[in-house]
């Protein structure tokens, strides 16, 4: 599954996440600070401005903020251009993967793509404040500001969101692209085991179909737990930093860093709850492959056999699948009870945490826009099992399917449950 795209995949992946731990450290703790020395932004006019004097007022240093954060994006973006194309270059080189120019390269382009998403998602967050500190003063002081200022706002969102969506659409189409190579690496793998893998129930179907299910199901849980991490990093300090607007806590009273603090113990706490309530899900969505499988074979054999796909055989084969898909839905009943209460009840948890702040109007509808953002962002990331249970029980569900491929290339011995389906097929 994964030896037919990827060069050496277990120290592929693993070089990857030490790689990109080592180039994030490195950028907060040495490379941040060398920008005005060896920063290429000056070619564009992108500069970083000179020392601020001690008298400025507080206009110069607004001006003088903007200016050394526009420099700072500039030298982060040369610095990782140089740490992409190290880490690609050295798989391209070393890896000696048929497929190296997708998995590799293509790898690299989806996480950067799904870093500058995040980065759009960070500039929107401080759009929405400024945004709404301009309503709130529009609304307390009537004609305080003009339509034109109003529509310039708005103006500046537009030109975030018309670049974001571009970028969307572009990794969409490219994606697509990516999944099925993945799938081509796979089929053009098992095709040529085809001899070893074509007593396995089902063969045909997990060649055609499952192989593109695993990649595309792979790919999109693998880009969530990425945009996931990097939203972590990247909205974690702005919550840690608009905590300080939250000093207390209902029922609990003062609590440092209170924002942050609900945000992880309630994401914890839902998903160890769907764990729990999600339990059996994965065994039951894998048995359900099997008996739609076999019910799915008998009938292909009927196409050609007289004697095959009899009522009678058909009909208990068939009660197999109602039977499966009955207990699934039941299972699914308490589940999604528990999980769709949990993200219900989950949207009102920071309006409750920011109750006695509200009252005593600590903060602008602003800053309390860009709060419920930040908590939003970092919920969802700690809250990525929750999101993608059932899609990882799907894909639990397919990865036994095609380990079975794996089992019968390396001569081991199948899983009991493939062995069960095998002698029911051969009993029908």
């Amino acid at each position: 599954m994964f030896d037919s795209f990827f060069p050496k995949p277990k120290l592929f992946f693993f070089s990857f996440v030490f790689w990109s731990l080592l180039c994030v450290i490195s950028w907060y703790t040495v490379v941040q600070g060398l920008g005005p020395k060896l920063s290429m932004a000056s070619v564009f006019g992108i500069d970083y401005p000179d020392s601020l004097a001690a008298n400025a007022n507080q206009l110069a240093k607004m001006h003088f903020h903007e200016l050394t954060e526009n420099a700072t994006n500039a030298w982060l973006y040369q610095y990782m251009a140089v740490c992409y194309a190290i880490f690609i270059g050295v798989w391209m080189i070393w890896g000696g993967q048929k497929w190296a120019k997708w998995s590799v390269s293509g790898s690299a382009l989806i996480v950067f793509i799904t870093w500058f998403q995040v980065e759009v998602s960070v500039r929107l967050n401080e759009w929405y404040g400024e945004f709404y500190n301009l309503i709130q003063k529009a609304l307390a002081t009537p004609n305080s500001i003009t339509l034109t200022k109003f529509y310039s706002e708005l103006s500046t969102v537009l030109i975030i969101l018309m670049v974001a969506i571009i970028v969307a659409v572009c990794n969409a189409f490219f994606v697509s692209h990516f999944v099925f190579r993945w799938r081509t690496a796979m089929t053009d793998y098992y095709t040529s085991k085809w001899q070893h893998v074509r007593h396995i129930e089902g063969a045909s179907q997990r060649i055609q179909e499952d192989t593109m299910r695993f990649a595309s199901i792979m790919e999109s849980l693998g880009v969530s737990l990425l945009n996931s991490v990097m939203t972590l990093i990247a909205f974690l300090p702005i919550l840690w930093g608009l905590s300080g607007y939250v000093k207390e806590l209902p029922l609990v009273g003062e609590v440092p860093q209170a924002l942050v603090f609900i945000a992880i113990l309630w994401s914890i706490f839902g998903t160890l709850l769907l764990s729990v309530a999600g339990i059996k899900l994965p065994g039951l969505e894998f048995k359900n492959q099997k008996v739609e499988a076999a019910y799915r074979k008998e009938l292909v054999y009927g196409e050609d056999h007289e004697e095959r796909a009899q009522p009678v055989t058909l009909q208990e084969l068939f009660g197999n699948v109602r039977q499966n898909y009955f207990k699934l839905y039941w299972h699914y009943v308490y589940f999604n009870i528990v999980r769709y209460g949990y993200l219900q009840f989950g949207a009102f948890i920071p309006m409750i945490a920011l109750a006695p702040s509200i009252v005593a109007g600590v903060f602008t509808l602003g800053i309390m826009q860009r709060i419920l953002n930040a908590f939003g962002q970092v919920e969802n990331s700690f809250q990525y099992l929750v999101n993608s249970w059932t899609t990882i029980v799907e894909l639990l569900s397919i990865y036994k399917r095609l380990k079975a491929f794996e089992q019968a290339v390396d001569l081991k011995a199948l899983d009991p449950i493939e062995v069960e389906t095998q002698e029911v097929l051969e009993n029908n």
